[in-house]
């Protein structure tokens, strides 16, 4: 028995759009209840449970008479739309058999990158999980564009159990493990347990999946158990069909071992959530001050800057080589801050007024990188 999977107390399950669906684009019932019913289990037996699901755009594909996927982004928040209604009404019904509430919580990166955002997140998932309501988190696929899209859900997955801190993150797909090649080969192995990237040296990942109606693939769920075992959660990737056995600990699918302690959540998710909306050019005083010394960026370090951004938009921090060396949240929209460059906070603020006294970058709101 894994004795990370037993004694978890808090667990994200993470199931994809083909574990959920029929060929034909609809939900099926009987995969939604036998899920619903693991899960189900788990919560009864007084374990804390965030469901990360997609399914939505999938979802609404056969009520629309959409025959695939759509590509285009309009369509697919239009699916998105009809679809979602349709996939938490379903996970009520199925929970509700066991006696279980459901709560939805519809996610952009916005919403856990900005500071305010992110408590308001953090705190309706505590308040959701105190009350034995099981969250049922998405992507907001019917508004989120392409720059404040998370790309995929196992990664949406891996930064929701770092805000949770959760103790295990469970990836279902209709993969049963890791191999080091396409499982049709004969000369292909599983992987039983990942312990550090030596492990992945020589494993062909392939590309991430675009047929049917899921955008993932086994590239984008190895850099989900990355991401959470960056954070010290240990990862389980395996079928949906064995959802239950990996949930009490058999040694089915592929575990991933956490690699390092946890670091501060928001500030991971600032570093593996966002994209960058600009740059700040650093003169190595500052490159100095930011890294080793973890200051706070000054408006006399900065040298140039690149991109149009506003006040709380993330920026990378880069060098005089152009490598980013840090990522923060910055005070400052990007017109403002050419005429404050080089300049002193005292002297910004004798000229300017005491508001120009701030930090660019505040080092509360900074990652390393």
């Amino acid at each position: 028995m894994r004795e990370a999977v037993t004694s978890a107390r808090r667990i994200v399950v993470k199931i994809g759009s083909s574990s959920l669906t029929t060929a034909a684009g609809g939900l099926d019932t009987a995969r939604v209840d036998a899920l619903a019913d693991v899960l189900g289990a788990l919560a009864s037996d007084g374990r804390e449970v965030v469901l990360v699901s997609s399914g939505a755009i999938a979802a609404g594909l056969a009520p629309l008479s959409i025959p695939r996927r759509p590509r285009d982004l309009a369509t697919q928040q239009a699916a998105a739309s009809v679809g979602q209604g349709l996939l938490i009404g379903r996970y009520a019904a199925s929970f509700a058999r066991h006696g279980l509430t459901v709560g939805q919580v519809l996610l952009t990166v916005d919403d856990v990158t900005r500071r305010a955002h992110y408590r308001n997140a953090y705190r309706t998932l505590r308040k959701l999980l105190d009350m034995r309501v099981v969250p049922i988190v998405n992507e907001n696929d019917t508004v989120a564009t392409e720059e404040i899209r998370f790309g995929d859900n196992d990664r949406l997955a891996a930064l929701v159990a770092a805000l949770v801190h959760a103790d295990l993150l469970v990836l279902l797909s209709d993969v049963d493990a890791l191999y080091t090649g396409d499982p049709a080969r004969p000369d292909t192995r599983k992987v039983a347990e990942v312990r550090s990237e030596q492990d992945l040296a020589g494993i062909t990942l392939g590309r991430p999946g675009k047929a049917g109606v899921g955008t993932g693939g086994m590239v984008t769920k190895v850099e989900a158990a990355r991401i959470a075992t960056g954070f010290g959660i240990p990862v389980v990737l395996t079928a949906a069909p064995l959802a239950a056995p990996a949930l009490t600990g058999d040694e089915v699918g592929t575990l991933f071992h956490p690699v390092r302690q946890r670091p501060t959540a928001r500030l991971f998710w600032l570093a593996h959530a966002t994209s960058p909306r600009g740059r700040l050019h650093l003169d190595p005083g500052a490159v100095q001050a930011v890294v080793a010394r973890r200051k706070s960026l000054l408006p006399a370090g900065i040298t140039a800057v690149d991109g149009a951004f506003t006040a709380g938009d993330p920026v990378d921090l880069v060098d005089a080589s152009g490598a980013p060396v840090a990522r923060g949240l910055v005070n400052y929209d990007a017109v403002e801050l050419p005429s404050l460059l080089g300049r002193s906070t005292g002297e910004l603020a004798a000229a300017l007024g005491p508001a120009y006294e701030r930090e660019v970058v505040h080092r509360d709101d900074l990652v390393l990188l």
